[in-house]
């Protein structure tokens, strides 16, 4: 065989190779999120139920707020620990491999405060790996923008595979998802060791501790319209927490063991409507996207208040909606923050956008949600048996009011730049 023949065939094996290395990777990144996450709460209303459902729902709000602090703590583990002395495969590799023993360790947990600590500790150890995986990903791409959608897809297949072994098994409300998904985490840590190196960043030494919060983006907030945005994005993220905190249970109502594997509903409207993004994105402009986006949130909402067995349309309804409610929303919210930053300080400028809405937005929003739902939550007493049961219908009418008014308030006030609008 010709040698540059030969050459050329080893450098595709090795490029095919690299890929489906990659999308394993993303594919058990996110299979092991969507294999604990999801089913967090029922297991909660399961578990602790001696604790009475108030101290539940209060416990589930702070407990999935763990993971909004621990995205606001990555940024500084990852930006000036791990891109400093380590390879990025191999400090993601160790993570996974302590994650898992802490997802081994939760299901000990009898009580909510011990298990809120686990989970706490367990999402500082994951989140910094969302970053990692997509720095491996990045170091291996050419054309990072046209070549990691087709990587990251294999994240959100994860995820849906999650939904359904979980719905198959009927283990949604039982510690099984732990288990199931710290031996994905196990797989993963060793996993990592395999994947091709990506060494410490050169440039990280010179890194600040301001630049890694996405401090030197600032700058974009004197701009009235991202202004608007950026609030805009932090307080959208409270009914967003109501989806991940409360919508578990409140559908398990419903569909029963099914409940997890039609929930993957959402992600496979996400996986959809995000091809649609890019057409839309320049055709619409971006006010009305974000508008379709917050529009959409506040339809799910009422979707689910008055959804019920009689109506279940509207339930799955209000689940298939997720695709429209993230992706033109926040897949939009990073293309418009990185269109106004420009090339300079677009790092940045993501990184504060991630802060304020998955950690300051998220925080708030999981403690109020917790707050709601604890407040409506019903008392009622037949022949000595005391039982409680939420008032789903004004519980979810909080989130669809808060949507509504940010909408409105968006509406009234977001100007979009005609040069962004024509870009």
């Amino acid at each position: 065989m010709n040698p540059n023949v030969r050459k050329t065939i080893n450098n595709l094996l090795m490029k095919m190779k690299t890929g489906i290395m990659l999308a394993a990777m993303m594919f058990l990144q996110y299979y092991i999120w969507g294999a604990w996450y999801v089913t967090m709460g029922p297991y909660m209303d399961s578990l602790f139920k001696a604790e009475g459902q108030n101290v539940v729902d209060l416990a589930k709000g702070a407990t999935y707020g763990a993971g909004a602090i621990a995205t606001m703590l990555s940024p500084f583990f990852v930006g000036m620990i791990a891109d400093r002395f380590f390879a990025a495969q191999k400090i993601m590799g160790i993570l996974h491999i302590i994650g898992a023993a802490l997802l081994l360790y939760a299901t000990k947990m009898t009580a909510t405060t011990s298990f809120y600590w686990v989970i706490l500790a367990y999402s500082l150890l994951y989140m910094p790996t969302i970053a990692l995986s997509n720095s491996v990903a990045f170091a291996q791409m050419s054309d990072p923008g046209k070549q990691f959608p087709w990587i990251r897809v294999f994240g959100t297949l994860g995820w849906i595979v999650a939904g359904l072994v979980i719905s198959k098994l009927a283990i949604g409300e039982g510690e099984t998802t732990f288990i199931i998904a710290a031996g994905a985490s196990a797989l993963l840590g060793l996993f990592s060791f395999m994947l091709p190196n990506t060494p410490p960043k050169s440039t990280a030494n010179n890194t600040s501790f301001g630049a890694i919060f996405g401090a030197d983006a600032f700058v974009l907030l004197k701009e009235r319209s991202f202004l608007l945005f950026f609030i805009a994005a932090i307080l959208i993220c409270i009914p967003l927490s109501f989806y991940y905190g409360f919508a578990g249970s409140f559908l398990g109502e419903f569909w029963g063991s099914n409940t997890a594997a039609k929930m993957t509903m959402g992600q496979m409207s996400e996986a959809l409507f995000i091809i649609t993004i890019p057409f839309l994105f320049y055709r619409l402009g971006v006010k009305k996207m974000l508008v379709l986006g917050m529009a959409a949130w506040a339809i799910r909402y009422i979707c689910f208040a008055y959804g019920n067995m009689d109506t279940e349309w509207l339930l799955y309804a209000g689940v298939i909606l997720h695709g429209i409610c993230y992706d033109f929303f926040f897949v939009t919210g990073y293309m418009y923050t990185e269109k106004m930053a420009g090339e300079k300080i677009k790092n940045a400028a993501q990184s504060l956008f991630t802060f304020a809405t998955y950690g300051v937005g998220m925080f708030i929003g999981t403690n109020y949600s917790g707050y709601v739902a604890n407040a409506y939550n019903q008392s009622t007493t037949v022949n000595g048996v005391t039982t409680q049961q939420h008032i789903w219908e004004t519980i979810w009418l909080y989130p669809a009011v808060i949507a509504s008014i940010v909408l409105v308030l968006f509406v009234l006030f977001f100007k979009e730049k005609k040069q962004l609008a024509a870009s």
